[in-house]
């Protein structure tokens, strides 16, 4: 029997070719609330039917808005962000109720996100080509760019707002059509998201909102010539055989496939100034993020004071329902978070790591889990090599700098790192030396709502958003004209 919809939830539904649609089939799947664990309502999927129209539909689509103005273009983003930031309370209390974080992340992650759409939108004024010198015989040349084509956009659970917010605005902002297939385990964020798009004027056609099976929905969408361009944030395994699917259709990828960030920190920090902002980030959405800092590696002569301040900052965290405001820390997303969390704590344990504090999950309701810091964890360990994506902080000590440099760069994941230290020329030792799409020095953030995101080696391929993102949603046609 399918659940009711509860109280503050949305209405789930597909959006195809203008319209709101429960789609044509009877499969679906429930809705978890991971505080509860109980359900909170029903996500319909789209069948092959569905999927053809959203094809055909993102193809008339990007008829008629690659002719777009960019002003048009401009207009209709920043209306769209105006109604996410208006909307945001409503929005943040259905992530908070799907996806488990606070109400306080969620509102930065609409806020992060609004700021992204219109930023994007005013970005697509600025999408200029390049005249080039004559060429041999006199003639004139210019590069022009152009829309890459209807757009196939998936996302995680993680990020509800921001990772299809973002994609959505790039693939608009150059003049894409786009079918975007959010989470299925926090699909009202992706519902109310899409109803901004179009309630600040989007043409009919040129958004589509799926759900279904991952991959049904992927092979059939990727597999249609209608599809010139894939985005997906996702696990590395996924990202691999999209790739491949990909390459079939030789169609442009951009991919984000996750992390395993490692923090390096210099013997000259205020310890206590360090602390209050790694373990801030490090805990946030409960560790649940790809830029989380993850393998501290703290130099010798403040290591013990490390550890033992970041322990007890990380073991006084409030843990509790991401809708009470008082909460520091939500439940994991799902049951399968805790069971690789244990899993991954165990593993650490038989091999000889320290536990600090945490290390198991709180109550039998719901899907809530200790913050957790681990010490000595060996490289042999699981959540040494394995992206842990949960709360698990690992604190290890260092006195050599070119063996800390390598054991950074030990992993084949590169989204993000980190450095702390009060030496201009430590920072540039790690600018240099690390191997990273991106590094923040005395901060635990990386880059901002103007700024590419991205990594390198198996962390992916491309970079969403910023200047460089959006051009990764454009073609340049070579233009070569005589004068006759």
């Amino acid at each position: 029997m399918k659940p009711q919809t509860v109280e503050g939830y949305t209405p789930l539904a597909l959006y195809i070719a203008g319209e709101w649609t429960q789609g044509s089939g009877t499969g679906g799947e429930a809705v978890l609330d991971p505080a509860l664990g109980s359900e909170i309502g029903w996500l319909p999927h789209a069948t092959s039917v569905e999927l053809d129209a959203a094809l055909a539909s993102a193809d008339r689509g990007f008829a008629v808005w690659r002719k777009s103005s960019p002003q048009q273009r401009c207009k209709v983003l920043g209306a769209a962000a105006a109604l996410l930031r208006e909307r945001g309370a409503k929005i943040a209390r259905i992530c908070a109720l799907e996806e488990g974080k606070t109400i306080g992340e969620a509102m930065w992650e609409i806020n992060f996100t609004a700021d992204r759409i219109e930023w994007l939108g005013e970005e697509a004024k600025r999408l200029t080509g390049t005249v080039l010198p004559k060429g041999f015989f006199g003639d004139e040349r210019r590069l022009v760019p152009e829309p890459v084509g209807p757009v196939l956009a998936m996302s995680p659970w993680n990020l509800p707002i921001m990772m299809p917010g973002s994609k959505i605005a790039c693939a608009l902002a150059a003049g894409c059509s786009v079918i975007v297939k959010p989470s299925e385990e926090t699909p009202g964020t992706g519902v109310e998201l899409v109803r901004c798009f179009v309630d600040a004027g989007v043409p009919a056609n040129v958004i589509n909102l799926v759900y279904g099976a991952p991959a049904e929905v992927s092979t059939r969408l990727i597999e249609s010539p209608v599809i010139r361009k894939v985005s997906f944030t996702g696990p590395l395994a996924v990202g691999k055989l999209l790739y491949r699917q990909c390459a079939d259709g030789m169609k442009k990828m951009t991919m984000e496939l996750g992390g395993h960030a490692p923090v390096i920190v210099f013997d000259d920090v205020d310890v206590d100034a360090v602390v209050a902002k790694t373990v801030q980030s490090k805990f946030s959405n409960a560790g649940q993020m790809c830029i989380a800092p993850t393998r501290f590696y703290v130099h010798d002569r403040i290591a013990d004071a490390f550890a033992e301040r970041f322990t007890a900052a990380s073991a006084a965290l409030k843990v509790g329902n991401g809708l009470d405001k008082e909460t520091q820390m939500g439940p994991l997303a799902n049951a399968r978070r805790v069971d690789g969390t244990e899993a991954m704590i165990a593993d650490a344990l038989d091999r000889g790591a320290k536990l600090r504090t945490g290390g198991k999950r709180i109550g039998n309701t719901g899907f809530f889990f200790e913050p957790t810091v681990l010490s000595d964890v060996p490289n042999e360990a699981r959540p040494m090599w394995d992206e842990p994506f949960g709360p698990i902080a690992m604190i290890n000590r260092w006195d050599n700098l070119e063996n800390v440099i390598a054991e950074a760069n030990r992993l084949p994941f590169a989204l993000g790192a980190y450095a702390f230290t009060r030496s201009q020329k430590n920072a540039q030792i790690m600018t240099e030396e690390i191997e990273t799409g991106m590094i923040a020095i005395n901060m635990a953030h990386v880059g901002g709502y103007d700024a590419p995101f991205g990594g390198i080696k198996e962390s992916g391929i491309g970079r969403e958003s910023g200047a460089e993102g959006l051009r990764e949603y454009l073609d340049n046609k070579l233009v070569t004209q005589m004068n006759l």
